[in-house]
């Protein structure tokens, strides 16, 4: 018997062009990549990309900070300032001739030397601090790798959503296939229950032996075992369905009764490959890689050719106790310039390194590109292969029809041996069951290549 799905991808699936999902399974699609737990972590790596981003141009802004501190300090190291060896002698002096001049005239009073600790006490230094880099080639060339490790990243995300795209159709693809082979069954265990009923009867009237009633029971007990297995295989394929979408593993599903294959047999191999190498996001992940790798080269070499030169302003006050009068304000701008003009070698090899792993991702970029053409031409084969086997199914599930028909007509006449009628039911079962699987293959092949060729 054949399914609604059966009947309409027998006009469909010999032609047609590139056609969209259906209403259904792309909305099972878009629910997965709004809910899958993986995704959701690929889309934190990518949010994380942006922020390390952000950090990246921060570095070319100034930075703006409060510097305070108050000191408090005793004993340690002090300095002798001979205060008075150098007055005493000059006030000696004058004391000298002003009695001999003035009489009486005050004289200067001899002044001690004096011992000043080295560390102050109740000594405060508050200030605004602004530091601006004017020239570092660290500071650029990382940021500009920055930027292209970002798009390494939502590329990342989204070879992951056109993997999730074909595992959640394949996933869904698996679930009704078990459903119409389930359904195939519960019609051959239908069948078989009237054909019992018929040798019931015609063993009670002593017309046959009780053989065929045995035959029969045994074909129903094969039958009811392949059924219980399918429903097995069927709540499988939900619960992992359902997992793909991160919900409840019994949640329902609905059944799409308008898939078709999506690609036709006029695709060349050629036009195949050069979508596939123009669409996959590994080749623009490894190409913005390269360009990240291409910034590195030019961030170690500006390290090792130029200066980095800064310029640091502070503004505050500065003395003892914590006052902020006119007398203790200040401000300060210093320009800064850090050369490194010898390592012992470091940075030529961080520039020998950064030219490796450039090479190193140019030679995984050729080898993606082989991997997809590879990929392009197995998938594209495996459809025709499949497109070719569900066409030869569906010729042979009509032909197994037809004779089955015949056969049990004669049967129910008694112009037919119950063997005969068991072998034709058999072959008919087994090839709707061939033509289900070959259907569901054919979807999931279309689907295979439109992962290849990331156009899902």
């Amino acid at each position: 018997m054949k399914t609604k799905i059966g009947l309409l991808l027998i006009g469909w699936l010999v032609a047609t062009p590139l056609s969209a999902q259906t209403t259904v399974l792309e909305g099972y699609i878009q629910e997965g990549l709004k809910n899958n737990l993986q995704l959701q972590q690929e889309q934190l790596n990518y949010e994380r990309s942006l922020e390390n981003l952000a950090l990246a141009k921060a570095l070319f802004l100034p930075y703006a900070g409060v510097n305070a501190s108050y000191q408090l300090a005793d004993g340690g190291r002090k300095i002798s300032i001979p205060v008075g060896d150098l007055v005493n002698p000059v006030y000696q002096n004058l004391n000298a001739i002003n009695a001999a001049l003035h009489n009486g005239a005050p004289s200067y009073p001899f002044i001690a030397n004096q011992n000043t600790n080295f560390l102050a006490t109740n000594f405060h230094d508050t200030k605004v601090r602004v530091i601006q880099p004017l020239f570092n080639p660290e500071i650029y060339f990382n940021y500009k790798a920055q930027k292209e490790l970002v798009t390494v990243q939502q590329a990342q995300k989204k070879v992951y959503e056109n993997q999730l795209r074909y595992e959640i159709a394949s996933a869904y693809f698996q679930y009704l296939q078990g459903l119409d082979a389930v359904q195939i069954l519960k019609n051959t265990r239908n069948i078989l229950l009237q054909v019992q009923k018929v040798n019931q009867s015609l063993v009670a009237n002593a017309k046959a032996t009780k053989d065929i009633v045995l035959n029969t029971e045994y074909q129903l007990v094969k039958t009811e075992q392949q059924q219980v297995a399918n429903e097995k295989n069927v709540e499988v394929a939900r619960s992992y369905f359902n997992f793909l979408l991160n919900r409840e593993f019994n949640s329902p599903i609905l059944k799409d009764t308008l898939l078709s294959a999506s690609l036709s047999d006029s695709e060349e191999i050629s036009t195949l490959t050069k979508t596939a190498l123009s669409q996959r996001q590994e080749i623009i992940q490894l190409q913005n890689g390269l360009h990240a790798n291409e910034q590195l080269i030019y961030l170690n070499k500006g390290n090792a050719l130029f200066p980095k030169v800064n310029v640091v302003g502070d503004i505050g006050y500065q003395g003892f106790y914590y006052t902020f009068g006119s007398s203790q304000q200040y401000w300060l701008v210093q320009f800064g310039l850090t050369w490194d003009l010898f390592k012992g070698g470091e940075k030529k090899a961080r520039v020998q390194q950064a030219r490796i792993d450039y090479r190193v991702t140019e030679n995984k970029m050729e080898q993606m590109k082989k991997q997809i053409e590879l990929q392009v031409i197995q998938s594209h084969y495996e459809l025709k292969s499949a497109r070719q086997a569900y066409r030869a199914s569906q010729q042979g599930e009509r032909s197994a029809e037809k004779s089955f028909e015949i056969i049990r007509s004669k049967y129910s006449e008694g112009a037919a041996l119950l063997i005969e009628f068991l072998d034709a039911q058999n072959n008919y079962t087994t090839a709707q069951l061939t033509r289900s699987i070959n259907q569901y293959e054919l979807l999931r092949q279309a689907a295979a290549l439109q992962k290849t060729i990331s156009n899902l």
